[in-house]
This record gives C-alpha cells, structure tokens and sequence, in this order.
C-alpha cells in the first residue's frame, strides 16, 4: 500500500487537472474557481480575506494574479481599493458554471457514501493540525 502522502498529492494533481479541464470552457481555473467562491460568500470581500481563507490552496502571486484576471474579464470588481465584488454578470456565470462544477464533484465521489466522505475529511483535518502543531517553538 502506497502512503497517504502519495494519495494526497495524486489526488490533488488529478483533481486540478480534472477541475480546470471542468472550468476551461468557461475561462476559469480551479484556483479561480476558489477566489469567486470566497468573493460571493464574504461580504465586502478584501484582498486579504482572500490571501486568507486560500493560502493553503495557492500561492500569494497566484492568488493576485488569479483575482486581476477575475477582474479583468468581469467576473468581479473593485467596488473600493480594496474590497472585491462579483459584477452581476459574474454572479450570473457562477451560477452557470456552478452546474458543472456539481456534476464533476458528483463524478468525482462515485462510490463514496457521505459517511465515508466526512470521515476522510475529518481525518485530513485532524492530520493537517497535527503536522501544523509540530511546526510549533516548543515552549
């Protein structure tokens, strides 16, 4: 049996490229995917909320540069130097897109009931805080 650290990243890969074969059609990207979903679901998103909730899933430079492209094609906007909004337009899209990103997600957890869904979750979860605490200054 292969380490978890291997299915991790094999799952991570294939779920990228997965996703964006999923969000091409529509000029997105997984990574953009995220920045739309955490601009609709924070209030009077900032530049920071987004860096935030999504430093675990890109880096800084991809993060800005994924919401100046989100920008630029319309899908959001600045509504004050710092604060992001989806357009109308955008909102409409996401829904759109948001079709296919269900059916892929449904795809991608055939034969996976909900309990066994949660407990991967739950354990990744708990696996991630354990590694992140050793990474603590001892006292």
């Amino acid at each position: 049996m292969k380490p978890i650290g291997y299915w991790l990243n094999r799952t991570d890969k294939a779920l990228t490229r997965a996703m964006n074969a999923t969000l091409t059609e529509s000029g997105l990207t997984r990574v953009d995917w995220q920045v739309l979903n955490v601009v609709r679901d924070t209030p009077d998103a900032g530049d920071h909320d987004v860096l935030s909730a999504l430093a675990a899933n890109a880096d800084v430079l991809t993060l800005r540069a994924s919401v100046d492209a989100l920008t630029a094609d319309g899908w959001v906007t600045r509504s004050a130097p710092d604060r992001l909004a989806l357009t109308p337009d955008g909102r409409r899209r996401l829904t759109a897109v948001a079709e296919r990103v269900d059916a892929f997600r449904a795809r991608c957890t055939t034969g996976i009931t909900p309990d066994e869904y949660r407990t991967a979750v739950q354990v990744l979860e708990r696996m991630a805080q354990n590694a992140e605490g050793d990474l603590s200054p001892a006292p």
